[in-house]
């Protein structure tokens, strides 16, 4: 039944056959990420000429012009995709998406019946005395704006997906037969990416966990439906969550987020001493692996794989 459910697979990694050494494939990790930290850099100079946000609210995210400048931005990750992927494969953009077609319908299913879940679940319940405490952007403003948000957290989900899922799952697909390196591979470079060493230690194997099984939940999506539509629309809903609805005023990646909290109704105001170090595996992350699987039975409902 496995094998029957990744049937679209073989279809999806048909391109990366024949340009799939596996030396290629680490050179062109490598460049990948070599062009895209050197565009980070040179973000600040780019904002001093092109002064569209300061560089620390673009940096940090925390007004809505600088967030959505930076996450438009990842399109150079998109674009150094695609030129590795044609210099050192041979291969075209549209070979990394899947058939265009299908790909479309399921990016929109998912993100439709998987959006509608998390506001029926997650945003639309949340108790109205907690929201007392939080102060509230203008609506109309953040509701007029909310469709260039949106694009930007599409360009930065969409591109993403196209490196370690299009690209890299792809290419590894190609080479090996065992699942588990197409599987497990791609993710630990995804987890790895997400590694903050500014948290805890605690929370940054937290988040490094949460990082793995996300990116395992995209992997298994992808192969299932032979297109990276139903991935991009998986990842686009929860991170439209993550950035659109609550944050800490200020805090990073802020810039977006409707309801504001302060600081010290998450207890950011105490000392860390007054604290024990909760272990990796603690009922938040539970709850938040839970919200991976709510998110994956969506999609593989939108997609019915």
């Amino acid at each position: 039944m496995a094998r029957a459910g990744y049937a679209a697979h073989q279809a999806f990694i048909a391109p990366a056959r024949g340009a799939d050494d596996p030396r290629l494939l680490m050179i062109g990790i490598l460049l990948v990420e070599v062009i895209y930290l050197a565009s980070v850099y040179l973000m600040e100079p780019v904002m001093a000429l092109i002064p569209l946000a300061p560089a620390e609210a673009v940096a940090g995210g925390t007004t809505p012009a600088g967030l959505r400048v930076q996450l438009f931005s990842f399109v150079t990750l998109a674009l150094a995709v695609v030129l590795v992927a044609r210099r050192l494969h041979g291969r075209g953009f549209l070979s990394l998406l899947g058939p265009v077609g299908p790909m479309l319908r399921q990016l929109i299913r998912v993100t439709v019946i998987a959006g509608a879940m998390v506001m029926a679940v997650q945003v639309l319940p949340l108790d109205p005395a907690a929201l007392a405490f939080a102060e509230m952007r203008p609506l109309g403003p953040w509701l007029a704006l909310l469709p260039l948000s949106l694009a930007a957290l599409l360009v930065q989900t969409g591109s993403e997906e196209l490196f370690y899922r299009g690209y890299v799952q792809q290419q590894l697909a190609a080479r090996f037969n065992r699942r588990w390196v197409w599987m497990v591979l791609p993710n630990l470079l995804f987890a790895a990416a997400h590694y903050s060493p500014d948290m805890r230690h605690d929370e940054a194997v937290q988040y490094l966990i949460w990082a793995f099984v996300f990116g395992l939940a995209a992997t298994d999506l992808t192969a299932r439906s032979g297109t990276l539509g139903p991935a991009i629309g998986f990842h686009l809903v929860n991170n439209a969550l993550a950035f659109l609805f609550y944050a800490e005023a200020g805090g990073v990646d802020s810039g977006l987020a409707l309801f504001l909290f302060a600081p010290d109704l998450a207890l950011g105001a105490l000392p860390e001493e007054a604290f024990e170090a909760p272990p990796a595996l603690d009922l938040l992350l539970l709850w938040d692996l839970a919200g991976i699987l709510m998110l994956w039975i969506a999609a593989r409902i939108a997609i019915w794989r």
